[in-house]
């Protein structure tokens, strides 16, 4: 059953691709549910009495099928708008899975391929020494590039030109030869919509709508500051601690749209999620996508800020646009994301089909547990109070940067 909340409803379904692609889908159906949905609604209406909360949207996606949706508070502070499964947020950094999996279809394809240099694709990334001629696409999608993390981000929030940043990457000192060391980038990864744009002959927002937002039924997804305010039902940002207060919508990553530029409602969210678990082959091939949830490189980095799940992270590594971890056994994928005002998550088992996403207009970390309350649920492991609402402790404040996914 799906709870919407505020008149949200689960998107309709598609007539399936063939009979055995509708027998798969009903074999899913009929499995059992192992979420307590009426637990995970009380836990996140107890999440939403914290004051540093305004509005968050959840989706559950399990064997396949989007079993819950519903959206909690108001789309800000004192509108008296509530909040449903059709509200737009900010995915921020969860943008990236829509880069990669862009590429990873044009590749699929044979438009192009993921081995070869990305000077051969974007005009605009340069590195030290020369090395847009070493480094692949792939590379890039997997933030191997030889560059220190973040390279540029802080003169993209002062307002600099994207294209000129990633020029002006030639000047930095490499820490290591590409593909040998990753660290996570923005300015840099968005040369990704180089590649697509150069494939296709259409801009990267055109190419993405036409090739995966549209054929998935995504009809609240776009990628521009202009489509979200213009949204009739849009969340809005918010900073603080304590009662935090709205703020100006910031621009900054939407010019880098590969690597932070996908607006959508969490039903959206959720379909785009059934579409990673393999559930549109016509869309995203089982090759396309075994390509961008295969490890790449390790990131221990990601363990150490994800300390406090270490009872159910054993590795983490970064594929292209993705995370993939170990959890406690299972392989999950997932990625998060935080711009001013706006956090947002993705998590899930392809192989289960089943998963959560999340997304919330506030700089608190809190709402991240429920990404492990229910994956726990989801594995039948032990529950742990992974949304801290059952004892008081000391929760770190949110991080300053615009981007804060870091790898």
């Amino acid at each position: 059953m799906v709870s919407s909340g505020g008149g949200g409803d689960a998107a309709p379904k598609a007539p399936p691709a063939d009979r055995s692609q509708s027998d798969i889908s009903q074999a899913l159906a009929n499995k059992p549910s192992t979420i307590d949905y009426r637990r995970l609604d009380e836990r996140l209406q107890r999440l939403m009495q914290e004051d540093d909360m305004v509005a968050l949207a959840v989706g559950v996606v399990e064997h396949g099928q989007i079993r819950f949706l519903k959206g909690y508070g108001e789309t800000f502070e004192g509108s008296g708008q509530p909040v449903n499964a059709n509200t737009v947020f900010r995915w921020a950094s969860v943008s990236k899975g829509v880069a990669a999996d862009m590429v990873a279809k044009l590749a699929d394809e044979n438009k192009l391929s993921l081995y070869e240099p990305i000077a051969k694709y974007s005009a605009s990334l340069r590195l030290p020494g020369g090395n847009e001629h070493k480094a692949t696409v792939a590379d890039v999608l997997s933030h191997r590039l030889g560059l220190f993390g973040h390279a540029q981000d802080s003169k993209l929030e002062d307002g600099m030109d994207a294209r000129m940043l990633r020029a002006n990457l030639a000047t930095l000192n490499a820490i290591c030869p590409p593909s040998t060391c990753h660290a996570y980038q923005n300015v840099a990864y968005d040369a990704a919509s180089d590649v697509v744009e150069k494939v296709t002959g259409k801009s990267y927002q055109e190419a993405v709508r036409e090739q995966l937002f549209l054929p998935l039924g995504m009809t609240t997804a776009n990628m521009s500051r202009e489509a979200l305010l213009s949204s009739p039902n849009w969340a809005r940002p918010h900073r603080g601690g304590s009662n935090p207060k709205p703020v100006e919508v910031t621009d900054s990553y939407y010019r880098v749209p590969a690597a932070g530029g996908v607006n959508s409602s969490i039903k959206d969210l959720a379909i785009w999620m059934q579409a990673q678990m393999g559930l549109e082959p016509k869309v995203l091939s089982p090759r396309a996508l075994e390509s961008v949830q295969s490890p790449r490189a390790v990131t221990g980095g990601e363990l150490g800020r994800m300390r406090k799940f270490r009872e159910r992270l054993n590795k983490a590594t970064y594929g292209l646009g993705w995370r993939i971890y170990n959890y406690a056994g299972y392989r999950a994928v997932g990625h998060r994301g935080g711009v001013t005002g706006y956090r947002s998550l993705i998590m899930f088992d392809p192989d289960r089909k089943s998963g959560v996403v999340a997304l919330w207009n506030t700089g608190t970390n809190q709402p991240s547990g429920v990404q492990f309350e229910v994956m726990d649920m989801i594995y039948q492991l032990p529950q742990r109070d992974w949304l801290d609402l059952d004892k008081l402790i000391e929760r770190p404040p949110a991080q300053p940067e615009e981007v804060t996914d870091g790898g």
